[in-house]
C-alpha cells in the first residue's frame, strides 16, 4: 500500500525570520518549517565533518569514544520500537566502519533491513561535556520551558527511577544522533507532544509529516496501536483509514534545521550518512498538548488496572506511579512544575516593574512574554482544576517563600530572564540580576496577600490570578 504525498514542507532561511513572525507563522499555528542559514558558526560543523561532508568518525572515536550511548538495531522491531542496546562510542563507529551498508529508501522494513543498520539515538551529549560547546540553540527556539527546568530539577522524584548513575541520561531532552545510510525512525509523535527541532549537522534525511488532524488514521480500530513503518504493507482491516492519510514531505540537506510541531506523527529516513542535533522543548504556546496527554494517558492507565481497583488499597497512587513511569510525568509532577514557572515569571515581571516602570509595560514585548506565560499556565491550572471530579485532587506541596531560598530555583530565575532578553533582542536584560531582588520579593505584597503555599490546582489558579492582578494593577 502506498502513501499520498500532499505537499512539501515549507523552507524559509532563518536569518529572515524574526522571532515574533516565527511565533506567528510556525508555533502558534503549529506549523512544521524548515529553517536555513542557522548554523553557520557551529563547532560542531567543523569538528564532527569531514573536508568531503562525512560524519568525522574518527573524532567521535578519539574524544567521546568512551562514551556509553544507546543505539536502535533498525531491522529488529521491539514492542512500539526498535530494538536497543548500549554500547561505547568507539564499539558503534567500529561496527559502522565494519560492514557494508544496506540501501534504504522506500522499501518495506522487512527488504530493506535484512542486514543489521544501527542507529546511535539519544545521546545526552550536552549533559556529558558541558564545556565542549558544539552549537549554540538558535534564538527561535530559545523559548525552552522544558531544558531549562530539567537543568536544575528532575521531572520525577522517585528513588526508583533516579540514581547518581543514570542521572545523565533521565537529565535533559537535547540529543545527538549518529546513523549510517538507510538508518531510519520509525513513525511516532514526539515525547510529552513536545515541539522539537533537529539539526543536520552532515547528511540527508526523508522526513514523512501526518497533520494532527489526521493522525487518527494511523491508528488501529481501538486506537492503541499505531502504524510501525508506512511502507510496510499496511492491513486495511486493523488500520482501515490509512490509505485516506495525506502526508507532507521533506527532504533536509546539510545545514539545514526542521521544526516538528506538537503532535504532528512523523518518520524518518537518513539517505546518507547523518549526524543530527536534536532538542525537544515546549513553552507557554504548546503547554496545553502536554495537558492533554497526560490526560489522555492517565486514563489509558487506570483502565488497564481497572480490574485491582476494589483490592488496590491506593489505586489512584498506583495509576499516578504507571503514568509517570509510561509518561515521564504525573499529574503532582506537572502541577509542581507549572507553580514554579508560574513564580519564576513573575519575579521576572516585578524585575521588568522595578527596572523600567509599570507603564510600560503594556509596551515591553518582554513583560508582554511573562504575562502570557501566567495566562497559559492558568488556563491549564482551572482546566486540571475542572477535571478533579473525574480524576482525584492530586495534592502536592511548594512553599515559595522556600523557593526563594533555592540555589536552584534562582539558577532558573536567571536563565528564563536570560533567555527571554535573547529572544526579544535586549542582551543586557537580567545581567544585573543579584541576589537581593529575590530578597524582596519574600516581603512583596503578592506574597503577603496571597497564600506563599500551593498544594492544590486551585491554589495554583488563585496564585496565578493574584499574580497578574497585582502586576496589571487591576
Amino acid at each position: 500500500m502506498g502513501i499520498q504525498i500532499g505537499g512539501q514542507i515549507e523552507k524559509v532561511s532563518g536569518k529572515k525570520l524574526g522571532y515574533n513572525e516565527f511565533v506567528e507563522r510556525y508555533m502558534e499555528k503549529n506549523q512544521p518549517v524548515v529553517l536555513t542559514g542557522l548554523m553557520d558558526d557551529w563547532r560542531a560543523c567543523r569538528d564532527w565533518v569531514t573536508d568531503d561532508g562525512q560524519p568525522n568518525l574518527q573524532f567521535f572515536t578519539t574524544h567521546f569514544g568512551k562514551s556509553k550511548v544507546q543505539v536502535a538495531d533498525c531491522g529488529t522491531r521491539e514492542f512500539t520500537d526498535q530494538k536497543r542496546v548500549e554500547m561505547t562510542v568507539a564499539d558503534f563507529v567500529e561496527q559502522w566502519l565494519g560492514g557494508p551498508i544496506q540501501e534504504h529508501s522506500n522499501a518495506s522494513s522487512h527488504e530493506a533491513m535484512s542486514k543489521e543498520l544501527l542507529y546511535l539515538k539519544d545521546w545526552h551529549f550536552v549533559k556529558e561535556y558541558p564545556e565542549y560547546k558544539a552549537y549554540t540553540t538558535p534564538v527561535l527556539f530559545c523559548d525552552d520551558w522544558l531544558n531549562m527546568y530539567l537543568d536544575n530539577y528532575h521531572m520525577h522524584n522517585d528513588p526508583n527511577i533516579y540514581s547518581e548513575n543514570n542521572e545523565i541520561s533521565c537529565s535533559d531532552y537535547r540529543f545527538v544522533y549518529m546513523g549510517a545510510k538507510g538508518t531510519w525512525t520509525p513513525l511516532h509523535a514526539d515525547v510529552f507532544r513536545s515541539y522539537s527541532w533537529s539539526a543536520n549537522v552532515c547528511g540527508k534525511k526523508r522526513w514523512l509529516f501526518l497533520s494532527p488532524s489526521q493522525s487518527h488514521l494511523v491508528f488501529g480500530r481501538n486506537m492503541k496501536s499505531c502504524v510501525y513503518n508506512i511502507f510496510d504493507d499496511v492491513s486495511e482491516t486493523n488500520v482501515p483509514g490509512f490509505a485516506k492519510a495525506i502526508w507532507l514531505e521533506s527532504i533536509q540537506e546539510p545545514n539545514e534545521i526542521i521544526f516538528v510541531p506538537s503532535g504532528w506523527y512523523h518518520q524518518v529516513h537518513n539517505l546518507e550518512d547523518t549526524i543530527s542535533i536534536n532538542h525537544n522543548w515546549f513553552n507557554a504556546y504548546n503547554i496545553r498538548w502536554v495537558w492533554d496527554l497526560l490526560l489522555r494517558d492517565y486514563y489509558e492507565a487506570k483502565e488497564y488496572i481497572e480490574d485491582i481497583k476494589d483490592i488496590c488499597d491506593d489505586f489512584e497512587g498506583l495509576c499516578q506511579r504507571n503514568l509517570a513511569a509510561n509518561t515521564g510525568m504525573n499529574f503532582s509532577d506537572f502541577l509542581i512544575f507549572l507553580a514554579r514557572f508560574s513564580l519564576a515569571n513573575l519575579i521576572q515581571l516585578h524585575y521588568f516593574a522595578r527596572k523600567n516602570g509599570n507603564h510600560t509595560r503594556h509596551s515591553s514585548p518582554i513583560a508582554q512574554n511573562f504575562t502570557f506565560n501566567l495566562a497559559s499556565i492558568q488556563k491549564i491550572a482551572s482546566n486540571i482544576k475542572s477535571m478533579e471530579d473525574q480524576t482525584g485532587s492530586h495534592g502536592f506541596h511548594l512553599d515559595f517563600r522556600e523557593a526563594l531560598n533555592d540555589p536552584k530555583f534562582f539558577k532558573l530565575c536567571t536563565v528564563l530572564g536570560r533567555q527571554y532578553g535573547m529572544v526579544h533582542m535586549e542582551p543586557d536584560w537580567n545581567c544585573d540580576t543579584k541576589k537581593a531582588w529575590l530578597d524582596d520579593m519574600r516581603y512583596m505584597e503578592i506574597l503577603g496577600t496571597c497564600s506563599s503555599e500551593v498544594s492544590t490546582a486551585s491554589d495554583l489558579v488563585k496564585f496565578v490570578e493574584h499574580a497578574v492582578a497585582e502586576f496589571m494593577g487591576v
